[in-house]
């Protein structure tokens, strides 16, 4: 059994003056975070992480405050960004959503203040004349009136309300959380759509280039046939290569729409009315510290809402637990009474109630025990869920670090692979204009330089990708201050 403020849960023999000394008793466990062990050099990809303390400011609040897009240097990104926070619906929706826990919070708080109600009755009455033990000189007709105020206050000596409150401020603060999950996997998403859509303008550009390329090449071919020194099928290769690259503009622009298209369901608007003009804009990667403390990821808001689920599931306990001892309230009554003489709300009219009430449950056929082992189970089930989040957090990072690592390996070599295939292009052109070679060999090492060409755009995109999802990954950011990733 863990242990709580108050000691064994089992009901003790107290006498009344006892019970009032025992105000703010919890019989909640004593709540400790699930211990999860952070790296310390030990990241397989370059080792870029220590282990610090998590700072306590590092709340769901703080991270939806984050401007990390900034650091790619694109004023339309920033642009896109803000539209997004505004007008996003499914951010809208989670906004609800927090809305509503805040304001459970504030229905739950209000149970530790007093409770005042008023009434009044206005009755005319008439009674049986045969009614059991009726006095001869009671009349037939008679008026019962009643006004009144009833003021109650629940003592909450076994923590019950201040447990239910604790929960319910943990939810609250772990919507806030899932509220920033969503913002986050949102803004990832749109900047994602964004670095595509970009390379894919990389890419329309790079392919018209070689339509003109490719056009004057044929025309080049066209000419030596004329002059009887190039063959037909020189012609028809020339032809053929045209016509595929101009195939591969056509499916480039038909993939941009549809970056375009999702991109105005981001921001909020009709996809018919949405458009981004085609721009050859270079996203600037960001430069990854070199040491960066492992408990960021303890920021991330997804983390942050499965602690807060935890402690809530704790707080859970101390509510179930509180059944098994008796609830206490203080009432109070104050009002008039008359059968419908005048001067009701006269001083020998009046009345008064005060004092303590007691309710216990003296037998539940097992129900208490079933509700505290229920909680005890959740909260368990809590603690292993966060955990995971946790493990899962550190998998997410690991596997973009070794992405990102593998692919600037990639873009080094694919570079100069590149650089040689445009080389090759170029003698393939030489040699046929000076016939050393059919026009084979030409078509040969087009399509080579501008496959080459085409996969360098893609890396490069790619490794944009990839550093915005290590971001979403360690929770909007490497710094542990609000301002400093821009």
């Amino acid at each position: 059994m863990r242990r709580s403020n108050c000691g064994s849960t089992h009901f003790p023999k107290l006498i009344f003056v006892a019970v009032l000394g025992l105000g703010g008793c919890s019989l909640a466990p004593i709540y400790k975070p699930p211990t999860i062990t952070l790296a310390k050099d030990a990241w397989q990809e370059d080792n870029i992480w220590h282990e610090v303390k998590t700072n306590d400011d590092n709340t769901a609040e703080l991270i939806a405050k984050r401007r990390w897009w900034k650091s790619y240097g694109d004023v339309q990104l920033d642009g896109l960004m803000q539209k997004l926070n505004s007008d996003n619906p499914g951010l809208a929706s989670a906004l609800y959503r927090y809305n509503q826990a805040t304001a459970y919070v504030s229905q739950l708080r209000s149970l530790q203040g007093p409770n005042v109600d008023s009434g009044g009755v206005l009755l005319e009455n008439r009674q049986s004349e045969n009614r059991p033990l009726r006095g001869a000189g009671q009349p037939d007709v008679f008026d019962a009136n009643t006004v009144g105020v009833t003021a109650s206050y629940t003592l909450d000596f076994w923590g019950k309300v201040k447990n239910l409150v604790a929960a319910g401020e943990a939810n609250a603060t772990a919507n806030a959380a899932d509220l920033a999950t969503v913002r986050l996997f949102l803004q990832v998403q749109l900047a994602d759509t964004y670095a595509r859509l970009r390379g894919a303008d990389v890419t329309i550009k790079l392919l018209n280039e070689a339509v003109s390329a490719y056009t004057r090449a044929l025309d080049l071919t066209q000419n030596r046939y004329a002059g009887g020194v190039a063959s037909g099928l020189d012609v028809s290769r020339a032809e053929t290569q045209l016509s595929l690259v101009k195939t591969q503009v056509a499916a480039v622009l038909a993939q941009r729409a549809t970056y375009e298209h999702q991109i105005a369901s981001l921001v909020g608007e009709p996809a018919m009315s949405f458009h981004l003009a085609v721009e050859q804009t270079n996203l600037k990667l960001p430069e990854i510290p070199l040491d960066l403390p492992s408990s960021l990821l303890l920021r991330r808001p997804d983390i942050v809402a499965a602690e807060r689920r935890t402690a809530a599931a704790n707080a859970s306990v101390g509510v179930a637990r509180a059944a098994y001892y008796p609830d206490f309230s203080l009432t109070a009554s104050y009002g008039f009474q008359n059968t419908g003489q005048p001067d009701l709300l006269g001083v020998a009219n009046s009345f008064w109630s005060i004092g303590p009430q007691l309710f216990f449950n003296l037998f539940d056929s097992g129900l208490r025990d079933a509700k505290v082992a229920y909680s005890l189970s959740v909260l368990d089930g809590a603690g292993a869920d966060y955990r995971a989040t946790v493990l899962n957090a550190f998998q997410q990072v690991e596997d973009d670090l070794s992405r990102l690592k593998y692919s600037a390996e990639s873009l080094v070599n694919q570079s100069a692979a590149q650089v040689s295939s445009e080389r090759t292009l170029e003698l393939a052109l030489n040699r046929y204009r000076e016939g050393a070679v059919n026009y084979l060999e030409v078509v040969t090492a087009q399509a080579s330089a501008l496959s080459a060409q085409r996969d360098l755009v893609d890396l490069r995109t790619q490794q944009l990708r990839l550093s915005m999802d290590l971001i979403r990954a360690i929770g909007g950011g490497w710094s542990q201050k609000e301002d400093d990733i821009k």
